[in-house]
């Protein structure tokens, strides 16, 4: 039986454990929510966290007004959009994590349940939505001045149509850009020669009139081929080849885990320290076959409580399943610092789409992936004063906090006489270890290399730490920005470095040797937070380009 646990640990307790070579137990506070915005104009379908510490949020533009003007009088001129074909409101923004502000930004085409991915420079590439955005592509590059930076528009750039793709960024700097609501294929960007390419398994995990495959799961992994998961299926895919190397082992219980039946995943943290790196996928949360059908017809189904773990490296895969404290669908599943999984958002009852879920959990749990069965897997965090449903959506910042926002279960925005009012807002959670009781074994990054090669080459960076206990519970990892929507957040990563040495050179401060990533294949080009991570207590992050 998997355990769980409210905690309500003391300060004292953590250095004990820790003396005998364990890492600490989480803070009683169980994690902290702060409400950092009541309104920020749109609801916040899509996140993406940029290496200039600034958030892009954007929602769909065929919903009407939203609650933020463009500004100088600006204006939206569209004469395919469906519902305003002159539109002064912004459908997007720009957050700036550091002052709390943020400011409108335009998009010109609906944008609706697209896709999106940071190239190896750091300029965020969105791909898709609806309607005359279907085949458009968009850019959002940082810039020194954020006031001259705002979306460049690419129409017609997509070779297929993309409502519901999936994408991943490539060792070789490419995004592949896989499936979409009646696209049972991928394309990449830059365009390839081949163009488009058919891939079965997404019209066989296609449940007619349900789908339950959009939005398909997909993590790089270190042999360069690409897992994808879909509805129940997942399979090894060679994409330089287009080739299907495998077809791993249904998921148990027959649940879907794709959209509508929203679950998520992640690629649990790989470890550079390991002599053979074995990839395992997690896969949480979903929803029964038939909840989209039940919903609709105002049943609401209780979502599905279990987990599945699989290393697909393994000779014969096999998935072995953990039950969470309480069944989520729609919820967001993040990497933190410190390897552990947070699982956050969401509801209880029914699945995704207007209208159709019930019963929001409010409460996160954290997941602790540990080999060690004695440890507690599953641990319930802090409540949220605000449900968070369809179209919310969670990022991990620099900082620790987990920036979430959005919700809006309805066709339009409403805030009267609904069950689950259109929700503007923002807040932040913050998990256990940023709490104070921490603050004399949390580690403060002093200085850093700014550029990490590949082939273990060696990078430098010196930090503090007011009570230093041992070289046996310090790490370091790298974490790559996800783009989050829809419950899944694409290209997220996480890589735990392998520690050179570590030098005493002043009281409290530290020099610390790593070596970087092994390959492209291992952590793919671009943008990284990195944490120095001491007793299970992260660092602020740093930003740190690979390759």
């Amino acid at each position: 039986m998997i355990k769980f646990l409210l905690f309500s640990l003391s300060f004292s307790h953590v250095f004990s454990i820790v003396a005998s070579q364990a890492l600490p137990s989480y803070s009683g506070r169980n994690g902290e929510w702060q409400l950092l915005h009541e309104s920020v104009g749109i609801s916040a379908m899509h996140m993406q966290l940029l290496h200039n510490n600034k958030v892009i949020i954007f929602d769909r533009t065929d919903f009407g007004p939203s609650n933020l003007s463009l500004p100088n009088g600006i204006c939206r001129v569209d004469s395919s959009d469906t519902m305003l074909q002159t539109d002064c409101t912004a459908h997007s923004i720009l957050y700036d994590i550091v002052t709390n502000g943020f400011r409108p930004l335009m998009i010109q085409t609906d944008t609706w349940c697209s896709s999106g991915a940071v190239l190896p420079n750091g300029t965020l590439v969105q791909t898709g939505g609806y309607n005359d955005g279907d085949r458009n592509i968009r850019s959002f590059t940082p810039c020194n001045d954020d006031e001259y930076c705002n979306w460049i528009e690419f129409p017609q750039s997509l070779i297929r149509r993309r409502w519901y793709a999936s994408n991943q960024v490539l060792p070789d700097g490419r995004i592949i850009i896989v499936g979409g609501r009646r696209q049972f294929n991928y394309e990449f960007y830059p365009s390839s020669w081949n163009g488009v390419i058919f891939l079965d398994f997404l019209m066989e995990t296609n449940d007619q009139g349900l789908e339950n495959n959009l939005y398909p799961f997909l993590h790089l992994l270190p042999d360069g081929n690409l897992f994808i998961f879909a509805n129940t299926r997942s399979i090894l895919l060679d994409y330089n080849q287009n080739m299907v190397l495998k077809e791993f082992p249904k998921i148990p219980g027959d649940d879907p885990r794709n959209y509508p039946s929203s679950g998520s995943s992640v690629l649990l943290p790989l470890d550079e320290n390991d002599a053979i790196i074995e990839p395992e996928i997690m896969v949480c949360g979903g929803a029964p076959r038939d909840s989209f059908i039940q919903a609709m017809q105002g049943i609401f189904i209780r979502a599905t409580s279990t987990c599945g773990r699989l290393k697909v490296s393994v000779p014969n895969p096999s998935w072995t399943m953990e039950d969470m404290p309480m069944a989520r669908v729609m919820g967001d599943m993040i990497l933190l610092p410190t390897g552990d999984v947070l699982i956050i958002n969401g509801a209880e009852l029914g699945t995704a789409g207007w209208e159709l879920g019930r019963g929001p959990v409010t409460r996160p749990i954290i997941y602790r992936p540990s080999d060690d069965v004695s440890n507690w897997r599953f641990s319930v965090m802090s409540p949220s004063p605000r449900p968070r449903m369809y179209h919310s959506s969670a990022i991990l910042l620099t900082d620790g906090r987990i920036l979430v926002s959005g919700s809006n279960p309805h066709v339009y925005y409403n805030f009267t006489n609904v069950e689950y009012p259109t929700d503007l807002s923002m807040e932040s959670f913050s998990p256990p270890y940023l709490s104070p009781e921490y603050d004399p074994i949390r580690p403060r990054i002093l200085s850093a290399d700014e550029k990490m090669g590949y082939g273990g080459k060696l990078f430098w960076l010196s930090f503090q730490v007011q009570a230093y206990l041992t070289v046996n519970v310090l790490s370091v990892t790298i974490v790559a920005p996800s783009f989050a929507t829809h419950s899944f957040s694409m290209n997220q990563r996480m890589v735990l470095l392998k520690i050179a040495g570590v030098t005493d050179i002043a009281p409290s401060t530290y020099n610390l040797v790593v070596a970087g990533p092994s390959t492209a294949e291992i952590a793919p080009p671009g943008y990284y937070m990195l944490f120095v991570v001491h007793a299970h207590v992260p660092s602020y992050g740093r930003w740190v380009k690979i390759g």
